[in-house]
């Protein structure tokens, strides 16, 4: 029997929840994410967005094999494999459920205090509030439209 939120064979993340880092640069993930995520999860830059990126331990091991079917010919594969994968931390939570962000991490995202993170099916998005306040309200009701009119293509 699938728990509510959970998608056959995967889980499926939803919902906007804000947060603050704390003086030690962790983050404590909603519940219900923490117990999507597993004991060991990745956490990596986006490529659209000053965001971050979350995915469980089977879901990053299913990107990881399909980017070793592109070819290391191409330089654009090349320096996505290594902004994603390079750019990669695997965390593990502690007792509290809080997860370290590396320096590295927290600066590309520009995370100082506040906090966003947003479940997006598969995965999960942290955001620094700033920014994730910036990129949702810069959405026009044009954009909406055609995020509709798309859907409604891929029949969604």
């Amino acid at each position: 029997m699938l728990k509510s939120g959970e998608a056959a064979g995967d889980k499926m993340f939803l919902g906007t929840y804000q947060h603050v880092l704390d003086a030690k640069s962790r983050l404590a993930l909603p519940a219900k994410f923490r117990d999507g995520l597993g004991s060991c999860f990745y956490i990596t830059r986006s490529m659209e967005s000053k965001c971050l990126l979350v995915f469980t331990e089977e879901e990053w091991h299913r990107l990881n094999e399909q980017a070793k079917l592109v070819l290391t010919s191409d330089t654009v594969s090349r320096r996505f494999k290594r902004m994603f994968f390079g750019g990669a931390a695997d965390v593990e939570p502690d007792s509290q459920g809080r997860v370290l962000i590396s320096e590295e991490l927290r600066s590309y995202a520009e995370l100082l205090k506040d906090v966003v993170s947003v479940g997006v099916t598969d995965h999960i998005e942290i955001w620094s509030k700033e920014n994730w306040d910036s990129y949702y309200n810069s959405v026009t009701d044009e954009e909406m439209d055609q995020m509709s009119e798309k859907m409604a293509q891929l029949g969604i």
